[in-house]
């Protein structure tokens, strides 16, 4: 009788750590939401791959100003000829060593607006890459505020069924010790057991996951997680009303703004594409030097001349060219229809998510409670008689469905909430004072915009 009453005493202690549990882990962790979102910032590759095609993406302004900047050739050569000439009084041999050298200076005066447009065009590149490159840091931070809490869920999960098997085992124990004294029967034994073996296969399968959980958010955060601390949702940057945050994402989200600046691309490349059809005029200078060794002779020339170029049939590229620029256009304006839709549809899911995932942590929290006063009552009935291991069983089951249940809610509210910030286009470093080094688009388009010459990047590469 008392190894049935340590027995019995046991198993009520690891059913009353099982409420415990969250609150004294979230206690000891120790690394914060912000910090895991800080390195996915400063470290995951496709933020920092995304960063790259806008340094790259600068590089067009001036590849289109190149259109109204001089090209400079310089030439030489060197030969020798042989020339017999015959003739009445004989045959005449010639031979000549020529060679020389020489400058090209061409420079285009007016394209039509040519130039002009291309580089108007590429700015608005450079501007509609930037809102991508804003868009990108948005998905990675997502992401990670994902990862985050999916490891902090399973962790729970994790701990939960581990906690539930050791019940179970404990349980096991005082159905064999009750049995043995003759208070209890085979079956409550078997059905001990039966429980015991199906816990044991959804502990491992829940560590399983967890190590899955971990692995994605060493992908996207760059490092293992450490103690993650279960973190607050993010509704105090969350619009109050729906209608608010609809005006907000039309006005800011950087996917719609990103194909509000490719329309402006598509105008200016009509505009020129349409270039080809008016005059260019250009300049060019050419100074050259040449010498005959054989008659010890040299000659030194220079030219300069003006070029006025005015097509009149190209094949019909140049048609086909605009036709196409124009359908392009076309089709950048439909882009952006779409995307205010998508930012739409995005903005009303997420905030319908978190009020969903707020009700629902509400309702599982209550239905927790509920479930370990009824667990402890039952544990206490059984001790008299009064129920049976079955209900036991049934009710600790109750318990931990609560459990989980609560655990996923909660992940749910704070991914919402971050959801929602996505949808909006406020999920970025600046908007959560991120304590991390901003990294600023402008920096390297300042420096390239008006570079003539140099072959290595602004990072010395």
């Amino acid at each position: 009788m008392r190894v049935l009453k340590q027995a019995r005493n046991k198993a009520l202690v690891v059913s009353l750590l099982l409420t415990t549990s969250l609150a004294g882990a979230s206690a000891s962790w120790a690394e914060t939401i912000t910090e895991a979102l800080a390195l996915a910032y400063s470290g995951n590759p496709t933020l920092n791959a995304q960063r790259a095609a806008v340094r790259a993406t600068d590089e067009n302004v001036p590849l289109a100003k190149s259109g109204l900047r001089p090209f400079i050739e310089g030439n030489a050569y060197k030969g020798r000829t042989h020339t017999k000439t015959f003739s009445p009084l004989g045959t005449t041999t010639t031979d000549l060593t020529p060679y020389g050298f020489g400058v090209t200076i061409s420079q285009v005066l007016w394209d039509s607006w040519k130039t002009q447009n291309n580089v108007a065009a590429a700015e608005s590149g450079v501007l509609a890459q930037r809102e991508t490159l804003r868009n990108t840091e948005q998905n990675v931070l997502f992401d990670a505020a994902t990862a985050y809490m999916d490891v902090i869920r399973d962790t729970q999960i994790a701990s939960y069924r581990a906690s539930a098997l050791s019940f179970l085992d404990e349980l096991v124990r005082s159905e064999r010790a009750r049995f043995d004294v003759g208070e209890s029967t085979r079956t409550d034994t078997a059905q001990a057991q039966a429980q015991q073996a199906g816990a044991r296969g959804l502990a491992s399968a829940a560590k399983a996951q967890l190590k899955s959980s971990q692995a994605i958010y060493r992908q996207i955060v760059g490092k293992e997680p450490g103690k993650l601390t279960m973190p607050k949702a993010a509704v105090a940057k969350i619009p109050s009303s729906l209608d608010q945050a609809l005006q907000i994402a039309y006005a800011q989200h950087p996917a719609i703004l990103a194909t509000r600046h490719l329309v402006d691309v598509a105008m200016y490349n009509v505009k020129s594409a349409e270039s080809s059809f008016l005059p260019t005029i250009s300049l060019q200078g050419k100074l050259s030097k040449d010498y005959d060794v054989a008659k010890n002779t040299d000659r030194e020339s220079a030219s300069i001349m003006a070029n006025l170029n005015i097509p009149i049939y190209q094949g019909g590229k140049a048609s086909a060219t605009v036709r196409q620029n124009k359908e392009t256009l076309g089709q950048r304006r439909i882009e952006v229809d779409q995307a205010v839709d998508n930012v739409r549809a995005a903005v009303v899911s997420a905030y319908s998510q978190l009020e969903a995932a707020r009700a629902s942590a509400e309702g599982y929290d209550a239905q927790l409670r509920a479930a370990q006063i009824a667990l402890n009552g039952v544990q206490e009935e059984r001790r008299v008689g009064q129920r049976t291991t079955l209900d036991v069983l049934n009710t600790q089951s109750d318990v931990l469905d609560a459990q989980i249940l609560l655990a996923q809610s909660r992940r749910n509210v704070v991914v919402a909430s971050y959801a929602v910030l996505s949808a909006i286009g406020r999920l970025t470093a600046d908007d959560l004072s991120l304590k991390v080094a901003r990294y600023d688009p402008e920096d390297h388009y300042v420096v390239v915009k008006d570079k003539w010459y140099g072959l290595r990047t602004p990072t010395g590469e």
